[in-house]
C-alpha cells in the first residue's frame, strides 16, 4: 500500500519544539515523513529539531534540517534554495511558525506589536513569495498555513497582535487560494485550538498560573466540549489531509482542530 505523500517534498517551518513532546511543528514534520514525504524541516533553533529528526527517522521517514529566520526574505530564499538543491523541488509548504504575546492595544508596546505581526503574518507572506513561483512552474502544489482559534474567538486572554495576525493568515490564505487555483496550487488553513503542547509547560503555565501546569490544563479543558485535550498530532493529521491528494478539491478553506471549543456559547 502506497503512502499518502509518496514522492512529495515538504518544507515545514517551525519544525522544532520548545520542549519534549508533540508540538505542532514537530508533529507535522514527523507525520508527513511517516506518510512518505521527503521533509525539509527548518527552525531558528537547530537543537529544537533534534527530537523531530529522531522521531521521523525512527518512523522510517526521510528528513533534513536547516536554520531559517522566517521574518527574513534572505533567510527564506536560502532555505528554499537548500531544499531544492537537496530534494529537487517543493510540493508542500507548511507555515507553522507563530507565537503569542499578551496585551491589548494600550498596554502593548509598538515594538511587540511589530514583532508579532512579523512573526505570525509576514512570515507566511515571505515563504509564499519564495515558494509560489516554484509551485507555479511545476503546475501544482499545496500550502497549509496555521492560524489559531484566537483569530476567530476570544480564547481567555487579551493578545491583540497575535489574534489580528492570525486572522490575517486566514484571509491571506483565502486570497492566495483564489489567485492560484487555476495554476493547480491549493492553499488552506488549519486552525488549532487550545492543545496540550510543550508550550503549555514551558511558557503558558508560568505566565498565567504561576507555573501550575495542572491548573492551566484544567482551565483550558473546561472550554473544550470533548472530554480530552488534543495535542500536536491532531494538528498534524489535519495538515496531512489538506496537503494530500485526498483534499484535491479543497482550497481556500479552514479546518478547525479544537475539540468543539469555538462553537460553544459560553
Amino acid at each position: 500500500m502506497s503512502k499518502r505523500l509518496e514522492g512529495k517534498v515538504a518544507l515545514v517551518t517551525g519544525a522544532g519544539s520548545v520542549g519534549p513532546g508533540w508540538g505542532n511543528g514537530r508533529a507535522i514534520a514527523v507525520r508527513l515523513a511517516e506518510e512518505g514525504a521527503r521533509v525539509f524541516a527548518v527552525d531558528l533553533n537547530p537543537e529544537s529539531m533534534e527530537e523531530t529528526v529522531t522521531l521521523a527517522r525512527a518512523a522510517g521517514g526521510e528528513i533534513e534540517t536547516g536554520i531559517c529566520d522566517v521574518t527574513s526574505s534572505e533567510s527564506i530564499a536560502a532555505t528554499v534554495a537548500a531544499c531544492v538543491a537537496r530534494f529537487g523541488g517543493i510540493d508542500i509548504l507548511v507555515n507553522n511558525v507563530g507565537g503569542s504575546a499578551a496585551g491589548g492595544p494600550v498596554e502593548m508596546s509598538e515594538e511587540v506589536w511589530a514583532t508579532q505581526i512579523d512573526r505570525n503574518l509576514k512570515s507566511v507572506f515571505l515563504t509564499c513569495k519564495h515558494v509560489l513561483p516554484l509551485m507555479e512552474q511545476a503546475g501544482q502544489g499545496a500550502i497549509v498555513n496555521l492560524a489559531s482559534t484566537s483569530a476567530t474567538r476570544w480564547t481567555g486572554a487579551p493578545q491583540v497582535a497575535y489574534a489580528a495576525a492570525k486572522a490575517g493568515v486566514i484571509q491571506f490564505s483565502r486570497v492566495v487560494a483564489v489567485q492560484y487555483a487555476g495554476k493547480g496550487i491549493r492553499v488552506n488553513t488549519v486552525i488549532p485550538g487550545q492543545l496540550y503542547t510543550p508550550m503549555v509547560d514551558v511558557r503558558l503555565a508560568k505566565q498565567r498560573t504561576g507555573g501550575d501546569v495542572q491548573a492551566i490544563l484544567k482551565q483550558r479543558q473546561a472550554r473544550i466540549p470533548l472530554p480530552f485535550m488534543g495535542d500536536g498530532r491532531d494538528t498534524a493529521n489535519a495538515v496531512l489531509f489538506l496537503a494530500s491528494d485526498e483534499a484535491r478539491f479543497i482550497t481556500g478553506a479552514e479546518l478547525v482542530v479544537d475539540g468543539g471549543m469555538s462553537v460553544r456559547c459560553d
